[in-house]
């Protein structure tokens, strides 16, 4: 991309801790990276791509495919050795991007597997990690790429070097990038243990304020007419931001970290709960980069500070269902109690000859557009516990959800088919918490998959242990070995074979079959009509759900819920990964009202039916939590009867869970699972173990196992 079609990094209006925290990884990459997490249309992607054009260029090695530096190549270059004083050229900083559905072998290079047998040569075609070599990785969508691929990432970040091994050919080559990735979390969250290899994260919002969208709005029109033009306007601020830049860079070693800044820094990570010594270092190099952005050779307590507030929101996370953030009012405390603890630090001197500057960077003066500078005080106005950002959206407006919005409709007394007392909406409204969540039994889906690669269920996958070999369709990935000497083994003298070489054509090539674990949909449809509103027995309905979403967030699972109550169902949860979404949704659910449950079994069809068309792999588990009882409408029992009978004619795996309670049952939830061709259990055996090893015990059903 030419710096003329770039949006300039200078010419983005807001998102101060985003843009902060990108020249801080500028200054250092040691610093690890940054996350930006956010909501869609907030200058995530703008921003990244913009920082490459502030990078200062890079020199290398003439001919090389990995990037070296002629000062200082690689011994271990694929393409070297390289003389030390060799030619060299100069080239601009590159930022590469990695698509979401990456292979592994785009990711970390591929070797010619056909060439290695039958020549004994490494032929190796580099991958997106040796273009990114002294430049930018960034990932999109990062929480969406597969696990396997992000652990090969995080690995070669953490080394800076990347292995390829094939069937005992190996490589290896300098990776050393400044690593940036974007998510939505509403579309799912990254493991703790990928999150904390992240040395940043920022959370982004779009602003509330009017006169600032405006100017969004202004120049990126502005930009989109004429991007040459829109460019040369910022050219300007640009080159003193590249300058600001280089300028930290040589001062970074000659910042100090004190003795004093350093027991502040264990202090926050220790008062905090911060797990493992990653944090510590990462506040350590981050507040070292301020110092160096703010043109100061000593850390500062305020350098502390603003590196917690980067450095360990994402690594305090509990577990999934805790929102990132600090509390600033103990960072305060904490920073205050280490000074009186502590000795204090030597004031910091700036360089000779330059003034000291605050760590937000200063005033940038007002921008050609007249909207503002490029880069804008990020003190102005008051931070609160996100950073400063405006309060998160709700999932399905702009406005924070209501706690008590009206309902339309009012409900009957519990088990009365028509004509009992109204009851109030309010009532109806109310949410039962959820009982504590507790570990589960692994669910599975019988037979063998060949979904999305996850944590549950048998499947074919590309990695995993090796149950034989077939003829590539395509180019071939994972070779078996064996199978591929035995292929070419009769027809060696046919072939003319001397020597110790094996002849090896492209079609004695095989590819390794393998098995491993894909993640499934466990789709929930919960009852929560008048007869479930019994305290004890939602919030254990509640519990269980909530224990099987943890479960699936940690196999990769997708989850849906579907609700029915009053005179319809609705999909209160679509299908997905995200585990935060899942559990608020879980905890808002209302109780109340008549029991349309053929309505929220043909709901929890029609969701199906879609999602085998958007992912004919991933296998369903459908969960059913009812009394059995039918309500509203004509026949409402037959129709319900009917509906169970379109999911087990599709041999839908599926479980009741039969909520029924008191000395006189009805049996309705048992009569329901024989229509689905699944189980049932009593609300008596909702525990922990009893629910999950339900779940487990019905995948395997006779009916189930032939639908598989």
């Amino acid at each position: 991309m030419s710096t003329s079609s770039r949006y300039p990094f200078t010419a983005i209006v807001g998102q101060d801790d985003l843009r902060l925290a990108l020249l801080l990884n500028a200054v250092s990459p040691a610093v690890g990276g940054v996350l930006v997490r956010g909501e869609k249309g907030t200058a995530k992607s703008t921003a990244v791509r913009a920082l490459a054009a502030l990078l200062p260029p890079v020199r290398t090695v003439e001919g090389c495919r990995f990037s070296c530096d002629p000062a200082a190549p690689d011994p271990g270059c694929p393409d070297g050795p390289h003389p030390a004083d060799g030619p060299g050229g100069e080239r601009a900083a590159r930022m590469v991007e990695l698509p979401v559905g990456a292979s592994e072998d785009r990711l970390v290079g591929a070797l010619d597997i056909e060439r290695a047998l039958a020549e004994g040569v490494k032929a190796f075609e580099p991958g997106l990690l040796a273009d990114a070599h002294r430049g930018i990785l960034y990932v999109d969508e990062v929480n969406l790429l597969h696990d396997h691929l992000i652990d090969l990432l995080l690995d070669a970040a953490a080394m800076g070097a990347s292995y390829v091994e094939r069937e005992g050919v190996s490589v290896r080559h300098a990776a050393r990038f400044l690593l940036v990735g974007t998510m939505n979390p509403e579309e799912g969250e990254l493991r703790p243990q990928l999150l904390d290899r992240f040395g940043l994260t920022v959370e982004v919002a779009a602003s509330r304020e009017p006169d600032q969208r405006v100017e969004v709005v202004r120049r990126r029109l502005a930009f989109e007419d004429d991007p040459a033009a829109f460019a040369g306007r910022w050219s300007g601020e640009e080159a003193e931001l590249r300058a600001r830049v280089a300028a930290a860079r040589a001062l970074l070693p000659r910042v100090r970290l004190g003795d004093g800044a350093l027991r502040r820094i264990a202090a926050v990570c220790a008062a905090f709960e911060v797990d493992g010594m990653r944090g510590d270092l990462v506040m350590a190099r981050t507040a070292t980069a301020l110092a160096a952005w703010a043109g100061r050779t000593e850390v500062a307590v305020e350098d502390v500070r603003r590196a917690a507030l980067l450095a360990l929101p994402h690594r305090r996370r509990r577990n999934p269902f805790d929102a990132p953030g600090l509390d600033e009012e103990k960072l305060d405390e904490v920073l205050r109690d280490a000074a009186a603890d502590g000795p204090e630090d030597e004031p910091p001197t700036p360089p000779e000859g330059q003034a000291p500057e605050e760590p937000d960077g200063g005033d940038d003066g007002p921008g050609p557009d007249g909207g503002g500078g490029g880069q804008p005080d990020p003190g102005d106005g008051a931070r609160d516990g996100s950073g400063g950002l405006p309060p998160q959206r709700t999932e399905d407006s702009g406005a924070p959800a209501p706690e008590d919005a009206p309902e339309a409709l009012t409900g009957v007394e519990p088990g009365e088919s028509g004509g009992g007392t109204p009851r109030p909406a309010s009532a109806e409204q109310q949410a039962v918490a959820a009982g504590e969540p507790f570990r589960t039994k692994v669910l599975s889906v019988p037979g063998l998959g060949a979904g999305a690669a996850g944590r549950r269920s048998r499947a074919r996958t590309e990695h995993g242990r090796t149950t034989g070999a077939t003829r590539p369709q395509g180019a071939l990935t994972k070779l078996h070995l064996t199978a591929t000497v035995r292929a070419a083994a009769p027809h060696q003298r046919a072939r003319g074979r001397s020597g110790r070489g094996l002849v090896v054509r492209r079609d004695d090539l095989r590819q390794a079959t393998r098995e491993g674990r894909e993640g499934n949909l466990v789709l929930f449809v919960v009852d929560a009509s008048g007869s479930m509103a019994a305290r004890k027995r939602m919030g254990a309905v509640k519990g269980a759900v909530l224990s099987l979403l943890l479960d699936a967030y940690q196999r990769r699972d997708k989850v849906g819920l579907v609700t029915f109550r009053g005179r319809d169902a609705e999909v209160a949860l679509p299908p997905t990964s995200s585990v935060d979404a899942a559990a608020a949704r879980l905890q808002a659910l209302p109780t109340g009202g008549r029991t349309p449950l053929a309505a929220g079994l043909l709901k929890a069809h029609d969701v199906l039916r879609v999602e085998r068309l958007r992912d004919a792999t991933r296998r369903p588990l459908l969960v059913v939590v009812t009394d059995g009882r039918a309500t509203g409408g004509p026949e409402p029992v037959a129709l319900a009867a009917r509906a169970a009978r379109l999911h087990a004619a599709e041999a839908t795996a599926s479980v009741v869970v039969d909520c029924e309670t008191g000395p006189v049952r009805l049996g309705l939830a048992g009569e329901l699972a024989r229509e689905l061709r699944g189980t049932a259990v009593t609300l008596d055996e909702l525990r922990a173990e009893a629910l999950t090893g339900l779940v487990k015990d019905v995948t395997d059903h006779p009916r189930a196992r032939r639908a598989a």
